[in-house]
């Protein structure tokens, strides 16, 4: 218990130097445009449609680019009564995805029983965010193609190449071959084949201080090289933009790079994407139960700016009346054609 109090501490003062940092914003070369005077207006939400929910920061792996700072020292884990009151939640709302994130998801112990109960009340749109690794390294999760295919849950899985180096420099040694193997599990089980309902897409993180490229450009790119080397299929790639918090942030500073990489995104902003942003029509909740915009948000504990801070007290009506909480970090999801959960939103 002390040693978890120590951890929640250590945390919140690493958030606030971030949002210190982030805030700053002078630079050699002048000072970084506030985000909140580039975009000229106040983001509203729109209808609630996803519930994107962290059912842990607990994972097997400790990947470079993590914007929760996610491994497996950590100890961060929703329990099955605040997975209760997110369920009542679904019950009296249009909420119609429920996206299932941490962490990795299924290392949550009641993982399985919330997906279970979930599709009990009616829940037909699942997201589960997979490592990939989690399938093939350890043989407590080797059914878990099959368990997604029950419940047909779309498995969204991030894959930062199609190079062993480059992934492996990002998320770990040996993961580029264990998440080979996953994605070679799942398509055995029908997930990411031509035609298949069986949703399986993956999602691509640069590996530096750079922006994606061109998203289509990078589907084709990793659908040839993963389908001509390894026989591997899967749907759709989502490129999404390294966001400046956590360890990306950490990154950023120690190699110097933090002024540029904010630069670039100040000059890709692209104003149609914000009427897509998925802080728009999704709320996220935290492991123990706290409401925030977006998981990024979350991470810099930046709560909802609503009377209405807890999942355990939620009201539709007032939270749809909030402004959007926004700061410097938000430049990432607005460079180029935009970056969310599920890829460009121009």
């Amino acid at each position: 218990m002390i040693k978890s109090l120590h951890k929640r501490k250590s945390d919140l003062a690493k958030t606030t130097k971030q949002l210190e940092i982030l805030s700053n914003g002078i630079f050699a070369n002048g000072d970084l445009p506030k985000f909140k005077d580039k975009i000229e207006i106040l983001l509203r939400p729109k209808l609630l449609e996803v519930l994107q929910i962290n059912l842990g920061y607990m994972c097997n792996q400790v990947c470079a680019h993590c914007h929760v700072d996610a491994g497996p020292d950590r100890k961060e884990i929703m329990t099955e009564e605040t997975m209760k009151q997110c369920l009542d939640v679904i019950k009296r709302t249009n909420t119609h995805t429920l996206d299932l994130t941490g962490g990795a998801p299924e290392m949550n112990p009641d993982f399985r029983w919330f997906v279970e109960e979930a599709s009990k009340i009616g829940v037909k749109d699942f997201i589960v965010r997979s490592n990939l690794t989690i399938i093939s390294a350890n043989k407590k999760y080797h059914d878990l193609p099959e368990f997604f295919k029950k419940y047909n849950i779309h498995v969204i899985s991030s894959m930062p190449h199609w190079t062993r180096g480059k992934t492996d420099k990002q998320r770990g040694d040996g993961v580029f071959d264990k998440s080979i193997q996953a994605l070679k599990n799942l398509n055995d089980v029908g997930y990411g084949m031509p035609d298949s309902p069986l949703k399986l897409d993956l999602v691509y993180n640069p590996s530096g201080a750079f922006l994606p490229a061109n998203q289509s450009a990078l589907e084709k790119d990793f659908k040839k090289v993963l389908l001509d080397d390894f026989n591997i299929n899967f749907h759709n790639l989502f490129a999404i933009t390294n966001l400046p918090i956590s360890r990306f942030l950490d990154y950023l500073i120690a190699s110097d790079n933090y002024e540029d990489y904010m630069y670039a995104l100040v000059e890709a902003f692209n104003p149609s994407t914000l009427s897509n942003l998925m802080c728009t029509n999704t709320i996220s909740v935290s492991w123990d139960g706290y409401l925030y915009d977006c998981d990024f948000n979350q991470m810099l504990d930046l709560k909802i700016s609503s009377r209405v801070k807890h999942i355990s007290e939620f009201n539709e009506e007032l939270l749809q009346s909030r402004n959007i909480i926004i700061s410097q970090h938000c430049y990432g999801c607005t460079a180029g054609a935009g970056s969310s959960c599920q890829g460009n939103v121009a």
